[in-house]
């Protein structure tokens, strides 16, 4: 027998089976499934932890994927703030031709009386303020705006209270202040310390003439 009678020869009989096409529409139908298996595992495990910071599974936390996702995302409100002017509005800057000015006053209020402290504001000028009273008042703080019809106010807060504090910045120029009513028997001081850009104050009480404070 030669090398060539040998050699396998490769079968050209008609009669051999050919793949059945069912079995290949089912492997490629597998090999998609494991495929979309895989992409979708990838997406709930990887992908929307380090996007998004949703972690169905805990598999984000655990491989510190969730604090990349938290933070991308509070990078992305602070972008859209700022292209949409909101954090330009938080940051304005007005500046001041003269230092802010500074007081501690004391008020005497007696009994079911009382008393308003004002100060003068320009649009945009900040003030910061503290004041308690040894027993709870009725009070407003409010503001008159400059042309405003006599007697108009706008009221900011209204409450009964022993104590507030915070920062105003005036919506518009005008006087800004509080008025403190004594709810009890007794005479009351109320404390007052503010921080500003005012340079005028004034002091009201029923039938008495108005005391005005010139700050320099």
């Amino acid at each position: 027998m030669t090398a060539d009678q040998g050699a396998a020869v490769p079968s050209t009989d008609p009669r051999s089976p050919l793949p059945d096409p069912a079995d290949i529409r089912h492997r490629i139908a597998a090999a998609a499934g494991a495929a979309l298996l895989a992409a979708g595992l990838i997406l709930v495990m990887f992908v929307l932890p380090a996007e998004f910071g949703v972690d169905p599974l805990g598999t984000g936390a655990r491989v510190g994927l969730l604090d990349l996702g938290l933070t991308g995302q509070q990078v992305q409100a602070l972008e859209q703030a700022a292209a949409s002017g909101e954090a330009g509005q938080a940051a304005l800057i007005a500046p001041q031709e003269r230092a802010f000015q500074t007081e501690t006053v004391e008020f005497t209020v007696g009994p079911r009386e009382g008393m308003e402290y004002k100060y003068r504001l320009d649009q945009g000028e900040a003030l910061l303020f503290s004041w308690r009273t040894p027993t709870p008042v009725a009070y407003e703080f409010h503001a008159e705006p400059d042309g405003a019809p006599r007697g108009y106010a706008q009221t900011y807060e209204k409450n009964q209270a022993s104590q507030a504090s915070g920062t105003l910045t005036a919506p518009f120029s005008g006087i800004h202040g509080w008025y403190w009513e004594n709810l009890s028997d007794q005479t009351i001081t109320v404390t007052l310390t503010t921080a500003g850009y005012y340079n005028l104050a004034h002091e009201f009480r029923a039938n008495a003439p108005v005391k005005n404070k010139v700050f320099q």
